[in-house]
């Protein structure tokens, strides 16, 4: 395996996570509907939150990845939700499927030999896919461990 090949395999072995940790479907599989808006005594976040921050902080990275017309959500607000509880079970499960379907397009981006990983993305300001999939890894990563915690907080891990 050349080193391009085995650098692909690695970054997408870190984007869909579970090596070290537990990955994302792990932390949310089964995530019990009235715990999903609960917030434990001295935590700032519940699981909608932390759900909702990943989904809109790795949608923003793919679409800047992708896109030069992407205009990012404004900082802080726009990258947590309004509120701390889903509206309904449909709203948890509409994240959740938009998760997944960002990260399975970061991967093919990463995956596909056309994408030169190492090039500078032309509109942004040095940034490169390599850069942009290890952010999305380190990001998902950090507040999966903070999805867990909270699962565990509340006693459903």
């Amino acid at each position: 395996m050349d080193n391009d090949a085995a650098l692909r395999e690695h970054l997408l072995s870190l984007l869909k996570g579970g090596n070290a940790h537990a990955g994302f479907e792990k932390a949310v599989k089964d995530f019990p509907a009235e715990l999903r808006g609960k917030r434990p005594r001295g935590a700032e976040h519940s699981a909608w939150d932390v759900l909702e921050h990943l989904r809109i902080a790795q949608w923003d990275i793919l679409e800047f990845s992708r896109s030069p017309a992407h205009k990012s959500p404004e900082w802080p607000g726009g990258y947590w939700p309004k509120a701390h509880a889903p509206a309904d079970e449909k709203a948890w499960d509409k994240s959740v499927r938009a998760f997944r379907r960002d990260l399975k397009a970061m991967c093919d981006l990463v995956a596909n030999e056309g994408t030169d990983l190492f090039a500078r993305i032309p509109h942004g300001e040095g940034q490169t896919i390599l850069r942009e999939a290890l952010l999305v890894a380190d990001h998902n990563a950090y507040h999966l461990g903070e999805m867990i915690l909270l699962r565990r907080l509340l006693g459903a891990w």
